[in-house]
């Protein structure tokens, strides 16, 4: 692939570093700056969408429905024919359901258990009843909103997979995905990565991956042929994988990916990543997005980087693999 972006089909953004729980797997709640892009910042993003070709942006954060002027930003996205994605923790879906309904195309909620588990891990109160009566303020505006989970992996939550599963159907959510933790970069708000003593606060011990594949297994199996889950059982089981590698019972493999090539991060600070995972390639404030993308630290890094080889890709919990037009 050439080292040159003529094209972006997806960008991440980040439009508030500021985020409504405290989960124990995510430091981005304990960010004191609380950055957030202006909608002038936004707005500049458009012309370079349109010379990009963007075809989908996916909002991520912290909480982006915290930030004031989402919707205004979602709907001039959306003039230009691109898909919206929300990430969310499903805390404000009730505030906004109707904004959520006329503006975004579909959102995926994070779901880490059933009610108890989900708060624990969240650790906010009430945060399960909060998404549960915010799916179900979007749905009784239009029931055939998608709306989805995904749910992180981790020592809380590794024997309930099954459980999680049911809860997301019982919420009439239209699927669910399933991820490890991950433990070993710098990204959501780790500048200076883990400690041992912190990673051990969700990583597994020997006996718990056991468990985890059992669980796994019995996942796949219950729902196989439904198409609520969004893994393939091979992508299910990279999850046991990542955390036997944590142990050091097993290699490092690279996920196939293609992010850097394809996708770009853009943080609420303005900050552009070819990745979560991955070192900035440099800030908006250079020049907009497509100088970015294609200046020199972003080209020499596309240039050298071999994702199966890279110690970075090879514990990524959270691959993109797109598949680029002939």
């Amino acid at each position: 692939m050439s080292p040159i972006l003529k094209s972006l089909p997806v960008v991440v953004l980040l439009p508030h570093s500021r985020c409504n729980c405290r989960c124990v797997m995510c430091d981005i709640w304990k960010d004191p700056k609380s950055s957030s892009l202006s909608l002038s910042d936004l707005t500049r993003l458009l012309d370079d969408f349109k010379k990009l070709s963007v075809q989908w942006v996916v909002l991520s954060g912290g909480e982006p429905l915290i930030h004031p002027h989402l919707f205004e930003f979602c709907s001039s996205v959306r003039e230009r024919g691109i898909r919206v994605t929300l990430l969310s923790t499903g805390i404000l879906l009730e505030h906004h359901a109707r904004r959520i309904v006329d503006g975004i195309d579909d959102v995926i909620v994070s779901l880490d258990g059933p009610q108890e588990v989900h708060d624990r891990i969240r650790r906010v109160p009430g945060a399960f009843a909060s998404l549960a009566r915010g799916v179900k303020a979007v749905h009784s505006l239009r029931p055939a909103f998608p709306i989805s989970a995904r749910s992180t992996v981790q020592r809380e939550n590794l024997r309930l997979l099954n459980e999680t599963a049911r809860t997301a159907k019982a919420l009439e959510l239209q699927s669910i995905s399933f991820l490890a933790t991950d433990m070993s970069s710098t990204a959501f708000n780790r500048p200076m990565g883990w400690s041992d003593e912190r990673q051990s606060d969700v990583a597994l011990t020997e006996a718990d991956i056991s468990q985890l594949e059992s669980e796994i297994e019995a996942l796949s199996s219950e729902w196989a042929g439904s198409g609520f889950l969004a893994e393939s059982p091979e992508k299910l089981r990279r999850i046991v994988l990542h955390y036997r590698v944590h142990l050091g019972l097993a290699q490092p493999a690279s996920p196939q990916c293609n992010a850097p090539w394809v996708s770009a991060v853009v943080e609420a600070d303005g900050t552009v990543r070819p990745c979560f995972f991955h070192r900035p390639i440099g800030h908006l404030t250079s020049g907009g997005l497509l100088k970015v993308l294609n200046g020199p630290e972003a080209v020499q890094f596309r240039a050298h980087l071999n994702t199966a080889s890279n110690p970075i890709c090879q514990r990524c919990v959270c691959s993109l693999n797109w598949k680029l037009a002939e």
